[in-house]
């Protein structure tokens, strides 16, 4: 079997794509697209690689891709995905999905009509932690999971931003906090993230309305042009019953940097899923009761590997099955971020 050829656009986060698609056998990276030319010469020195583009959109029409990896400021999602998906390639889109629903559903419904595979980058689904968890609620530990909670917070950390966590110019990463590139600030930078993870957790289930607020009261004093919230919070009520609380948030008076979790709550069992050293390693505990008694248990190490996003994206693609986040979860999502938006601006619940 040949080797699938693999494109990536943007070598922000998309160099973890890259490095990603060039540890699988089975795949080929034969071209890559970055605006900054220090990013290109970085990609090809490490990888050795021999096309480079400048615009992500010249590489699509001049070489045959099967797989496309999608991870530019957001308000490129779109435009480049569905171009990517009409020159015949598969996309991962980095979260979030699209700057807005009515994108995210024509990404989707493109994808659908030339049977293309499309996934999103929902990263956190793909560590230890988080698969052992997902075991759990499927082995039915958990039970009824009614409540959850999913937590992003940040004492001072702008994307862009210097050591103090921000970047005063205005210069790198300035896309993030500029509403008309991101269509958002932490909610759907951070939240995004957390939101999935508990929505995935709980089986997706539908929403019945959403009640949400967003603040903007330290970052626009640091930041020059900061044009989206720096905290944002949202209580999410399910046709099931059950019920999710959102917080997200670059700036905002807490003890730690980064301060990461999400609990879930069962009427047999609970999970708290939890950041170590204000960093990006986690743990994992569950609860229950036995015979009148409660029990802690702890994820105890080392936990097994798993694969990455990339890795699990080559192997749909190649054995035709479906990708572990999906275009249609990709669209809840964005359908609830909207929402959350709508509610903050206008005051009330935002129905569906």
């Amino acid at each position: 079997m040949a080797k699938l050829k693999a494109g990536v656009i943007g070598l922000g986060m998309g160099y973890n794509h890259l490095r990603g698609y060039m540890t699988h056998p089975d795949v080929e990276v034969v071209a890559i697209a970055d605006r900054q030319a220090d990013r290109r010469e970085k990609a090809q020195k490490e990888f050795n690689l021999d096309k480079l583009y400048v615009e992500g959109i010249d590489m699509i029409r001049n070489e045959k891709l099967d797989i496309l990896s999608v991870a530019v400021p957001n308000n490129q999602h779109k435009e480049l995905t569905i171009a990517g998906l009409k020159a015949g390639a598969h996309v991962l889109c980095e979260k979030p999905m699209a700057m807005n629903t009515a994108e995210a559903e024509e990404m989707l419904e493109t994808a659908k009509k030339l049977n293309r595979q499309l996934g999103i980058d929902f990263s956190y689904r793909f560590t230890p932690q988080s698969r052992a968890m997902k075991a759990l609620v499927e082995e039915g530990r958990l039970g009824e999971i009614y409540y959850a909670r999913s937590v992003w917070l940040r004492r001072r950390g702008v994307p862009g931003g210097t050591s103090s966590g921000f970047n005063t110019e205005g210069a790198s990463g300035s896309w993030f906090y500029d509403k008309k590139q991101s269509g958002g600030g932490p909610l759907i930078d951070l939240g995004v993230h957390r939101l999935d993870l508990a929505l995935w957790m709980m089986g997706y289930p539908e929403p019945a309305w959403v009640m949400g607020s967003t603040y903007s009261k330290i970052a626009p004093a640091l930041v020059k042009n900061y044009t989206v919230e720096d905290l944002a919070c949202a209580m999410i009520k399910f046709r099931n019953g059950a019920t999710l609380e959102l917080d997200a948030s670059w700036a905002s008076n807490i003890k730690e940097n980064e301060q990461m979790s999400t609990r879930l709550l069962g009427d047999k069992g609970g999970i708290y899923q939890y950041n170590l050293d204000e960093g990006y390693t986690y743990d994992v505990e569950y609860y229950q009761e036995i015979e009148g008694k409660q029990y802690d248990c702890k994820l105890h190490p080392p936990v097994p590997e798993v694969k990455s996003a990339f890795h699990m994206f080559v192997e749909a693609v190649r054995d035709n099955k479906p990708f572990l986040a999906t275009g249609e979860q990709g669209v809840t999502v964005m359908r609830l971020l909207d929402a959350i938006y709508e509610s903050a601006a206008t005051g009330k619940p935002v129905q569906f």
